[in-house]
């Protein structure tokens, strides 16, 4: 099912239901995609609604780490339901073992031999990776299998 039509969907169940955490990361979720398409002046094809969606999860992620430093149990709790909703709109995560597989492919690939050549295959993994596996944990694998 496209991702957007499944956004559409799960607002309208979850308005139905008057979830209202539910119902409010959706419709963040539709209008991140929606402001994109605005400055695209086109619609959005599914590499890059994963791309928007693969932010939003960073930015939850980040959020709940410095509202657990600032003491704000509260904003957690929030942050932490929002994420839940938010990635079940990303396909199914891939194993670590599938991840450096693919890392290791692409550095034997782009003939990277030290962290200085970090950038070229971090550009030839992220197309292949958006969504389905965490940006921040490939680039330390990427950094450490380089070094």
């Amino acid at each position: 099912m496209d991702i957007n039509v499944k956004i559409n969907t799960e607002m309208i169940a979850a308005a139905k239901a008057k979830d209202k955490i539910r119902l409010s990361a959706i419709r963040m979720l539709k209008t991140a995609v929606h402001n994109k398409e605005i400055d695209l002046m086109r619609p959005l094809n599914e590499n890059e609604t994963l791309q928007i969606l693969s932010a939003i999860v960073k930015q939850r992620k980040d959020s709940i780490e410095q509202f657990a430093q600032g003491g704000r149990i509260d904003l957690v709790e929030k942050e932490t339901a929002e994420l839940k909703v938010v990635q079940e709109f990303l396909p199914a995560q891939m194993s670590d073992e599938e991840v450096e597989t693919i890392i290791k492919k692409a550095i034997s690939e782009s003939g990277a031999l030290t962290v200085k050549d970090m950038g070229k295959v971090m550009k030839m993994l992220m197309p292949q990776l958006t969504g389905k596996a965490d940006g921040k944990a490939v680039g330390e694998k990427v950094k450490e299998l380089l070094s």
